[in-house]
């Protein structure tokens, strides 16, 4: 028997393995470059091997027309300009994920922050939600705050996606470490399919592919990658070249060769 969220996990992934652009920036950093129009980005990449896209609920209230990749609804809102910029606020419901057809939800927790604990109780209410309704929902665990003084601390990393794991979160969303033998420990200690941020714009492609055929070799199942797709000079071909890591088992050099 197939159940509404295993049918909804397969609209996100393939063959259980995920290539997403997360494009929620414009509420906490404004239409940066890249993402002036979004709707523009998402069509000019999703027949280049996305198997999502990660948005919030605005930018599929006015999608000129739908898309053939998933879509997952992001629900945690804060920006640059208020005065608790790592503080993310619910700013929808599973219900209105379903009303706009999104196929999942995702919330951002914001590890060793003063304001984790409010964060942590709605991401508990969430998964709750989404559980009832058959929704996947992907957590982004980030260590991130006062209380953290290196972000890609393996141990830190490993807890903080735990915590979404250990939360009800189908998807955990994590950083990377930096090497394959680390974060292998990592995937290890999290129940749920992990995949990684793409982080700060990378200065050369190859360090983007490398970073994908990293975490993959040490287990992961996928990829959300922002800005170093949709800020690179050619994001359908970033995005085809990082299909070939996922979903071909291809090295960094052999994908490459998609950009040219």
């Amino acid at each position: 028997m197939v159940f509404g969220r295993d049918i909804r996990l397969g609209r996100i992934m393939k063959d259980g393995k995920m290539l997403c652009i997360p494009m929620d920036h414009g509420i906490s950093n404004g239409p940066i470059r890249g993402l002036e129009d979004p709707h523009g980005m998402i069509y000019q990449c999703e027949n280049a091997g996305l198997t999502c896209v990660l948005v919030n609920k605005g930018i599929i209230k006015t999608m000129p027309r739908p898309t053939s990749i998933g879509l997952i609804a992001h629900f945690s809102g804060s920006t640059s300009l208020g005065p608790a910029p790592n503080r993310k606020m619910l700013m929808g419901s599973v219900e209105e994920a379903l009303r706009l057809g999104a196929d999942a939800v995702s919330l951002h927790i914001n590890i060793g922050a003063k304001e984790e604990p409010e964060m942590l109780q709605k991401l508990g209410m969430i998964a709750d939600k989404c559980d009832e309704w058959s929704v996947p929902l992907v957590a982004m665990m980030y260590p991130r705050g006062e209380g953290i003084k290196n972000p890609h601390d393996p141990e830190i990393v490993a807890h903080a996606a735990r915590v979404g794991a250990e939360a009800g979160a189908d998807i955990v969303k994590a950083v990377y470490t930096g090497d394959v033998a680390s974060f292998r420990k990592v995937v290890k200690s999290v129940p749920v399919p992990l995949v990684i941020a793409g982080g700060p714009k990378a200065t050369t492609d190859l360090e983007i592919l490398e970073m994908c055929a990293g975490a993959m070799k040490a287990g992961a199942k996928g990829v959300t990658f922002g800005r170093n797709i949709f800020q690179h000079k050619n994001p359908p071909a970033m995005v085809r070249a990082l299909h070939r890591v996922i979903f071909e088992d291809k090295s960094a050099k052999e994908a490459a060769k998609e950009l040219g």
